[in-house]
């Protein structure tokens, strides 16, 4: 059988000696960020925060990470105004979070407040009770059998815990009751529950 003679030998050529081939983090600092910044932003969009934090844990001098980050800022790998956008879109419509808790949210992760606001201005009310109603109506069956006052609390704490506000939560639970035929008369009107 022929040898193949365009695949090397394994003991032919000098040992690698690449940082990256051994899995070493390279040793210069400004290289090292672009590295830690690169992996991080690889698996999921970051917050400039976010990296920042990242850098600051991997102990990369603030001058070196600002500077890192700036040129990611500036060919639009780090986009915070991008990141809020999506993060609303994707929060609002997959777990049904409502403006309060979203710009939470991104409180947490670092992002500038004139930026959350812009992000969670994009929801309308209509839009955002809506989805009141269907978190609400995707929620009422499993509250079936329970008393009036009990499904009311569970309903509207569940808002609650969304970020939807008091008297937007009651209104919305107060007409899926009634919807059902449950008597909401002595209910109310302003909250309390």
């Amino acid at each position: 059988m022929a040898r193949r003679t365009d695949w090397p030998d394994q003991d032919s050529g000098p040992p690698s000696s690449s940082r990256a081939e051994k899995g070493e983090p390279p040793q210069d600092p400004a290289e090292r960020a672009r590295a830690i910044c690169l992996r991080l932003l690889t698996g999921t969009p970051r917050t400039r925060k976010q990296l920042a934090d990242a850098l600051h844990k991997r102990e990369i001098p603030s001058e070196v990470a600002e500077e890192v980050l700036s040129r990611f800022e500036d060919v639009g790998l780090i986009n915070d105004a991008a990141f809020a956008d999506a993060w609303v879109e994707s929060r609002h419509h997959g777990r049904g979070l409502a403006r309060r808790a979203l710009a939470r949210e991104l409180r947490t992760k670092g992002v500038d407040s004139t930026l959350i606001e812009e992000a969670v201005g994009q929801l309308d009310p209509e839009q955002e009770e809506e989805t009141a109603r269907e978190l609400v109506a995707r929620k009422l069956r499993s509250t079936r059998g329970l008393d009036r006052d009990r499904r009311l609390r569970r309903l509207a704490g569940m808002l609650a815990r969304k970020g939807y506000p008091e008297s937007m939560a009651l209104r919305v639970v107060r007409r899926a009751l009634e919807e059902e035929g449950e008597s909401t008369e002595d209910l109310p009107e302003d909250g309390g529950f």
